[in-house]
């Protein structure tokens, strides 16, 4: 690895690994009376928290980093493992950068969240983002227009003044550039997985939860132009597989790094999935907030906490996989995740229909074990080439 690439890498392992926000604190103290508003997976509009002068800081919980000891007392044992690690975040004082919190109707979990966090921080703002189920525009967009309208308006109260709609263009602006160098990222993985570590995109990702939109742009663009020069890398007899289930609760790096080991290229994923939710540019002119209500209708991701018609469950990860030239599917869903463990068995049933191959296991934020993951992506990853080659 070159000194530049080395350099990168280093920044975006240290953000990773920073339990206690120090970038955030840094960045408010550079300007007093910066705020900073957390949120949790998957998407909210952080174009309006940019909008307002803030910084939108993603919660991620605590992954195999953070031991918990107050978290377990706040929710029970039979549900997924990021609200305990984000309360055990929150008590321990390693949240205190964050002014508010946005909690998006990812499940039911995730909306108790929001109301135990009402409750422990009465003083700190909570909202919880009711995303639309139906997307009729005269139905869920007139109801996430209103949506947005209160969002943006406890925004500028938090902030001391209104949001211009010439102010949340020029976020939306900022933000469709960033989305198209992370689309430019994939498919520069997806295309030579070996220059592009699947292990390497997430840190440099996830970067982007904690920085500036802008900045989090040029360390994109820089690791595009610094990957491809390593002369270390080369293409291996290894099994291109599309990665599926991690879109909330993310998985310890150390499992990325297993798959990779066990002879899997990833090719396409739902890691981080907010950060790249919009298929499309929003447009940039004319009324911001309804072109943010209408790209939500349009452009959406399609992931298990999405409504989707009956029959058409499935068809965006069929297609994911003949995109993206994949030869199998590894469902990695967090243990009791309800939307992902739901929709596996509708996934599975389309990969079926189309004769592609798959695998699936479970994991926690918090795993430290892999030698059984390692072992069956390694037999998954064997078991595609010989059918390959039969």
């Amino acid at each position: 690895m070159t000194p530049d690439l080395a350099q990168l890498v280093e920044r975006v392992t240290h953000l990773y690994e920073d339990l206690h926000f120090q970038s955030v604190h840094d960045w408010k103290s550079e300007e007093p009376g910066r705020h900073a508003i957390g949120y949790m997976p998957i998407y909210v509009p952080r174009e309006l928290v940019h909008a307002a002068g803030m910084l939108p800081v993603g919660i991620l919980g605590g992954g195999d980093r953070l031991e918990i000891i107050r978290g377990d007392a706040y929710f029970q044992s039979y549900i997924c493992h990021i609200p305990r690690s984000t309360i055990e975040l929150a008590l321990t004082q390693r949240l205190e950068a964050l002014d508010g919190m946005l909690f998006p109707s990812i499940c039911d979990v995730i909306r108790n969240l929001s109301g135990m966090w009402q409750m422990l921080f009465p003083e700190r703002y909570v909202r919880y983002i009711d995303l639309p189920q139906n997307f009729d525009p005269a139905v869920g967009g007139t109801f996430w227009r209103q949506e947005l309208d209160t969002l943006r308006e406890d925004l500028g109260r938090i902030g001391g003044r209104e949001i211009a709609d010439l102010e949340l263009r020029q976020s939306v602006v900022k933000y469709n550039e960033n989305r198209r160098v992370l689309r430019q990222l994939y498919e520069a993985r997806s295309e030579r997985p070996w220059f592009f570590p699947t292990s390497e995109v997430y840190l440099v990702l996830r970067a982007g939860t904690v920085l500036p939109v802008e900045e989090h742009t040029k360390i994109v663009r820089r690791y595009l132009e610094l990957a491809p020069l390593q002369d270390d890398r080369r293409d291996q007899d290894m099994s291109r597989v599309v990665l599926v289930g991690m879109f909330c609760e993310q998985p310890p790096l150390g499992l990325l790094i297993t798959l990779e080991r066990a002879g899997c290229w990833i090719v396409d994923d739902d890691l981080l999935l907010g950060l790249r939710w919009m298929s499309g540019d929003i447009p940039e002119d004319g009324d911001p907030l309804q072109n943010l209500a209408i790209a939500y209708l349009e452009q959406s991701a399609q992931t298990a906490s999405v409504y989707q018609p009956e029959g058409r469950r499935g068809a965006w990860l069929v297609d994911s996989v003949q995109r993206n030239v994949a030869e199998g599917v590894i469902f990695c869903a967090p243990s009791f995740c309800d939307p992902a463990l739901l929709e596996q068995p509708m996934l599975v049933a389309a990969l079926e229909r189309e004769g592609i191959p798959h695998t699936q296991f479970k994991y926690s934020e918090n795993t430290g074990q892999f030698a059984v993951i390692r072992e069956q992506a390694g037999t998954f990853s064997d078991s595609i080439r010989l059918w390959s080659e039969a």
